[in-house]
């Protein structure tokens, strides 16, 4: 019964690819890789290059694509377009790739040459060949990302600058078919889709979108304008009619010995904390004129586990109650406070305005990479100006592939109802986590939030991880709404011993003494950190 729901869903798929086909017309590039590619692709002949191209089947169908044959290689072959493709109307650029090994760290994006200098062959093609657009998937390491590139060339400098779609979407991490798509609208609208849905829209003139931005900004910063020497930038300054108050001791001690501490009934004076091991023997091959004299090891004194303590009983330390640390001068307000300087702004010279890219003209479609993974398969590659030829390409040729491979997967796998049923919640969980990204209060956090929501939909273990991760940055902002602001410090308790009547002080002198006290016990915290913590032994106590 599966297999007759299956067929009718597949020959209703191949009815509507074929209408989509018949009403849009053919493409302006597309190569199929059905015939071996010798001779309409170029491999490149630079030393780099060592790695082979084949011409072979995916794994699992009777369809062929260009194959990543080995590890650990350089790669770089090109097709010349028979006309370049200039991108002034709607503009689709559509590729296939299979990780059939997975992917642990390599490329697979295609670029988009623009037409090349005089003397330049499709053998000589290399990582300094120039292009228009670089898009497709690349990972390794922290990077998993699908990218969007493309050169544009500054009116006003004649230089070409690179400027990279912010926040990209990520590489599905199985080892299905998926397809890549680019549409590069004439109002400057940009959509990348994968599996033909949606995952990224940007705008060629936006200032968020793209690094570096497209747009210039009017004015910069004068690279010539020096801060003068008389700029003051502090706002605060010490006191200087402050004086330090005479009672002020900058050397009394931290600490003091506690005077009135008593020794504990029954402390073992004559008693050392450690005795030699009375069951120790010396080894029979000890020499004592090679090893010196031998010495039992010490273990704990069992007269002193039931005392007190044992041996020299000493006093205990206390806060000393006249400690204020080193004076410092009272903080004012600097009557010579100019603010944080800033150089002042200057035009552009680099500035210019359009009303959308003029970007290159697409003269060749170049695979150039470096990667550690075999069986990267390319199939299907188009460039279009019609959408509906794209999407037609998406159901004939790429989405019977896609469905074979899943069904293949879920019939390897063994069948459990309460993974259909988990199946079921996540869809549900996963609709959740969408709205919550879409909630006001996390709006700077939605970029991020959807991009881990779209990875765990392509890694389903990952959901419960997702939700925790999602619900705790909730919980973060809702905490910092309600508790952000600093309570006010409650007041010191009162000190266990009284301290001599000292002369009244001023609001300057006490805030200074307060600002001293506290720097002398982060100096001396810093000094306890670097310094080994010392064994306290039970005479102290």
């Amino acid at each position: 019964m599966a297999e007759r729901e299956m067929s009718a869903s597949f020959l209703l798929l191949l009815l509507a690819s074929s209408l989509l086909r018949i009403c849009a017309g053919d493409p302006l590039f597309y190569e199929s890789f059905d015939e071996p590619f010798e001779g309409r692709w170029i491999a490149s002949e630079k030393e780099d290059y060592k790695g082979i191209w084949k011409h072979a089947k995916s794994d699992g169908h009777e369809d062929y694509g260009l194959l990543v044959s080995e590890t650990a290689r350089k790669y770089a072959i090109v097709k010349e377009l028979d006309e370049p493709t200039v991108l002034k109307d709607t503009t689709v650029l559509q590729f296939e790739v299979r990780f059939q090994n997975g992917l642990e760290c390599g490329g697979a994006y295609l670029k988009y040459l623009c037409p090349q200098d005089a003397g330049w062959t499709p053998k000589g093609f290399d990582n300094e060949s120039p292009y228009t657009i670089m898009f497709g998937p690349d990972k390794c390491g922290s990077t998993n990302k699908v990218h969007f590139i493309f050169q544009h060339k500054n009116p006003k400098t004649g230089k070409f600058v690179e400027h990279h779609l912010k926040y990209p979407p990520s590489v599905p991490s199985d080892k299905f078919t998926h397809i890549y798509t680019a549409i590069l609208k004439p109002d400057n609208e940009l959509r990348i889709l994968i599996d033909g849905e949606e995952k990224k829209k940007a705008n060629f003139l936006s200032t968020n979108d793209f690094e570096p931005a497209l747009i210039l900004l009017k004015t910069i910063p004068d690279p010539d304008d020096k801060k003068p020497d008389d700029w003051d930038e502090r706002a605060k300054i010490p006191d200087p009619d402050a004086l330090k108050p005479d009672d002020w001791d900058e050397d009394a001690p931290m600490e003091i010995e506690d005077e009135e501490a008593v020794k504990p009934e029954g402390w073992l004076d004559d008693e050392p904390e450690e005795i030699d091991d009375p069951e120790a023997t010396k080894p029979e091959d000890w020499d004592d004129e090679e090893d010196g004299e031998w010495e039992a090891p010490k273990v704990d004194n069992p007269k002193c586990e039931a005392a007190p303590g044992c041996g020299e009983w000493k006093r205990p330390m206390k806060r000393n109650p006249t400690y204020k640390g080193k004076w410092h001068a009272p903080l004012i307000d600097n009557p010579n406070y100019k603010g944080i300087w800033k150089p002042q702004e200057i035009d552009n010279p680099d500035y210019f305005e359009l009303d959308k890219p003029d970007i290159e003209p697409i003269a060749a479609i170049g695979i150039e990479i470096w990667t550690m993974q075999d069986g990267i398969l390319f199939d299907n590659v188009l460039i279009d100006t019609d959408e509906k030829v794209a999407e037609s390409y998406r159901l004939e040729a790429w989405k019977p592939k896609y469905e074979v491979e899943k069904e293949k997967q879920k019939a390897e796998e063994p069948s459990d109802v309460s993974s259909d049923w988990f199946s079921a919640v996540q869809k549900k969980v996963f609709v959740v986590l969408y709205r919550i990204a879409d909630i006001a209060l996390l709006e700077p956090y939605k970029i991020k939030i959807i991009d881990v929501i779209e990875k765990a939909e392509k890694q389903p273990n990952l959901t419960i991880g997702v939700l925790v991760s999602i619900l705790v940055i909730f919980a973060t902002v809702i905490f910092k709404l309600l508790f952000g602001r600093k309570k006010p410090q409650s007041p010191a308790p009162p000190a266990a011993t009284v301290a001599p009547a000292a002369q009244p002080q001023n609001p300057d002198s006490v805030e200074s003494e307060v600002l001293g006290s506290s720097e002398e016990k982060e100096e001396e915290g810093k000094d306890d950190v670097s310094a080994p913590r010392p064994r306290r032994s039970r005479r102290e106590t």
